[in-house]
């Protein structure tokens, strides 16, 4: 099986930014994957012309992830337990919320997840496993 790879929103939004993930990026080994969750976060911010330019490119050259009917249903359970264990506000659940789907996601598909949101993917880690990578 192929080695997948699915960048988290907070390394693509870091690394438009300031640039700060580019070698690291360009380094990356396995095949890169998107998902249509962290596209959708990209767009719902994207105000700049290069920016917009820099989803569609991203769109084109990488195969796009989506989750799938069971990835959500299993979300709210995951959630239902983030609550009752952390007692985490509505607000807070849905921002989490995306970064469930996008870990999910990831798992269903083998791929390795790289994030810079450390709190938020290893919480998650926690209730459900996940190939992981902490920049």
């Amino acid at each position: 099986m192929s080695d997948f790879v699915l960048f988290d929103t907070s390394v693509l939004v870091d690394d438009l930014r300031t640039g700060r993930h580019q070698e690291r990026i360009r380094s990356v080994t396995g095949l890169i994957r998107t998902s249509s969750v962290v596209l959708a976060e990209l767009w719902r911010g994207a105000t700049k012309i290069a920016e917009r330019e820099f989803l569609r490119t991203l769109a084109r050259n990488h195969p796009i992830l989506t989750p799938t009917e069971k990835n959500w249903l299993e979300s709210g359970d995951i959630l239902a337990r983030v609550h009752a264990a952390r007692g985490f506000t509505p607000g807070k659940l849905r921002d989490l919320h995306f970064d469930v789907l996008i870990a999910l996601t990831a798992r269903s598909h083998g791929a390795r997840l790289i994030t810079t949101n450390r709190a938020d993917f290893e919480l998650i880690h926690h209730f459900r496993k996940i190939r992981l990578e902490i920049w």
